[in-house]
């Protein structure tokens, strides 16, 4: 069985909705669907989902919605007319108006609820098209079929261990089964939304629900590519990677696949497909646990900007019992995630991004480090762009640090902070954010011999 994610892109009309179609019935092994809002028709054009957040907006501010709500309708009705399916726009319409107008006493969970209507009504309509040439297929509502979801400490979309149960059932129907990808329910039966591209997560958790062989994610792409395309022309394929090495290029900017999307099927061993829906015949990525072979000693390269260092010194640090203990958790304590930790014998760094170490929480965790734990000082930088080198094979291999720290300098980027993981898949380098695509372009250049 397979379990194939569409994007935006590849649902942005009627004709890339025929193609997808003709896609999921071109292998009966696909069974399951999921699908995200309508993308972008044209490089000018506006996802539906921003269009539904102007309706939500509109009305959060006390203003007349209609002219947005039309809007998303006559998107809506422009597809329904080239699929020849006018007769499901009625429902579309009905359930986009009944979602905007409801009662309410919490803007983010309002918000959350009319996003949700560009997967859920484009669901719909792809099912109804389906129908239409004679294909057996069904619209699953995610609370019907038993996607629960609850927020975290940290407001994060998180799963219920028995939606994977209840999303099982899935596997035995004798119909297509066409998912809105994006959100889910709470027990209450209150509408809970994961961050955007939230999609890939859905796909991921249905096809770890139903044991899936396969989960296909399907995009405008033909591959995974070593390098972001808009830094470097023409960058190298990649044509296998695995989890661990995904995760990390995903977390420092890599946009393919949302980087929480690999959990639900890494825990299962389910290898992941990502393919063009635009060149179907294109062999793709694929995603596994264990690589066959590789195509170059680095995987891949990148950098994201938003990140920021924070300096603890203190003579004799490491001679002192439970002093990382009571540091980590002064910052447990004010929420803020620890990114990435270089260290030496009387001092450490933290990485944390910019966004959860507001001014506020500055002054907070640096008042109490001094007060608590009487350190030498604390330094703190707010301009750093992290960037990743990531390849499996590098932990069999001499010299990477040298030659990227080496090319890096002779380019005139100043290091901030460098560090290796622990898994030797991965070497960080911390830089200026003004230099971070510089950077990536130097490394690739070193690295990939262009």
């Amino acid at each position: 069985m397979k379990v194939a994610k569409f994007g935006g892109s590849s649902l942005a009309d009627a004709f890339q909705i025929k193609k997808v179609c003709d896609i999921v019935l071109s292998d009966a092994d696909r069974r399951i669907v999921v699908v995200s809002a309508p993308g972008k028709r044209t490089k000018e054009d506006i996802k539906v989902t921003d269009l539904l957040i102007a309706v939500a907006k509109a009305r959060l501010a006390g203003n007349s919605y209609e002219d947005e709500i039309q809007a998303v309708v006559n998107r809506f009705e422009s597809i329904t007319k080239d699929l020849n399916i006018t007769d499901i726009l009625p429902e579309i319409e009905s359930t986009l108006r009944a979602t905007a107008t409801a009662s309410y006493n919490d803007d983010v969970k309002y918000l959350d609820s009319v996003k949700a209507m560009g997967e859920d009504c484009n669901a719909r309509l792809v099912a109804r098209y389906l129908n239409s040439i004679n294909v057996p297929a069904e619209y699953c509502n995610p609370k019907e079929k038993g996607l629960f979801l609850k927020h975290d400490a940290n407001g994060k979309a998180v799963i219920l261990n028995e939606s994977y149960t209840n999303l099982a059932a899935l596997a035995t129907s004798d119909k297509l089964c066409i998912f809105p990808g994006f959100y889910g329910y709470s027990k209450e039966g209150e509408i809970i939304t994961f961050s955007r591209g939230g999609s890939d997560i859905t796909g991921s958790i249905l096809a770890a629900a139903v044991k899936a062989d396969v989960y296909e994610n399907w995009t405008d792409v033909d591959n995974v590519f070593a390098v972001n395309p808009n830094i470097v022309k023409n960058p190298f394929p990649i044509t296998e990677i695995t989890y661990d090495e995904m995760r990390e290029l995903a977390y420092a900017g890599f946009t393919v696949l949302h980087e929480e999307a690999l959990y639900p099927v890494y825990v299962r061993g389910i290898p992941v497909h990502i393919k063009n829906t635009n060149n179907p015949s294109s062999s793709g990525t694929k995603i596994v646990a264990k690589r066959t072979h590789y195509d170059s000693l680095v995987t891949g390269i990148a950098g994201d900007r938003g990140f920021c260092t924070v300096t603890i010194t203190k003579y004799l640090m490491n001679r002192q019992v439970g002093f990382l203990l009571n540091l980590f958790k002064i910052f447990t304590d004010e929420g803020i995630s620890i990114e990435h930790m270089p260290s030496g014998i009387d001092s450490i760094t933290f990485i944390i991004r910019k966004k959860n170490f507001t001014e506020e929480k500055e002054a907070a965790v640096l008042k109490r480090i001094y007060s608590e734990l009487s350190v030498d000082s604390i330094t703190v930088e707010r301009d750093l762009a992290v960037v990743m080198i990531v390849g499996q094979a590098m932990a069999n291999s001499v010299g990477i640090m040298a030659r990227a720290a080496s090319a890096l300098g002779n380019a005139g980027i100043n290091l901030k902070v460098v560090n290796q993981g622990a898994s030797e898949i991965s070497m960080m380098f911390g830089v200026s954010e003004a230099y971070c695509d510089y950077a990536v372009r130097v490394l690739y250049k070193e690295l990939f011999r262009y």
